[in-house]
């Protein structure tokens, strides 16, 4: 496995703890860009009353703001899990160059589980997909935030 995969995944996974604390579903994010984190976010869609305060649009949004730039060819998205059919539609239309994912999604992924929305060539240039880094971890975390959301009910 590629170092710096783990390495940034790690970030990310710091981030889906941080959402877990405020009792949002523990996923985080970071968009990479030459080896400098330029944009991070995680979950905040109770936070924030919207349903599309996803963790890797916040991190588009930030990453967007810093290099003053919509177009995002040169980065590399790390989720926790895999993204959903409106974030790999954002991530799309960012033109970034990679994804790499932790722990599938086979209810809502569109990354390669249900669909593989960046890599479908009728919507533009496939963009790379990578899953499975860190899975186990990011797997485990959300699991421990349902489990616990459950017990509370």
């Amino acid at each position: 496995m590629n170092g710096n995969h783990e390495i940034y995944m790690r970030k990310a996974f710091a981030l889906a703890e941080k959402a877990f604390e405020s009792g949002e579903v523990p996923i985080g994010a970071v968009i990479v860009n030459k080896d400098k984190i330029i944009g991070k976010g995680f979950n905040q869609t109770e936070s924030l009353t919207d349903a599309t305060a996803h963790a890797e649009m916040i991190a588009i949004t930030a990453a967007s703001s810093s290099i003053d730039d919509w177009r995002l060819d040169e980065c590399i998205l790390y989720v926790t899990k895999e993204p959903c059919a409106m974030c790999a539609g954002a991530i799309i239309n960012a033109r970034l160059k990679q994804v790499v994912f932790g722990c599938y999604d086979q209810d809502k992924g569109f990354c390669g589980s249900l669909y593989q929305i960046c890599g479908d060539r009728r919507i533009g240039n496939p963009i790379p997909v990578r899953g499975g880094v860190m899975e186990m971890e990011c797997a485990g975390i959300l699991s421990e935030f349902f489990k616990k959301k459950r017990s509370k009910s």
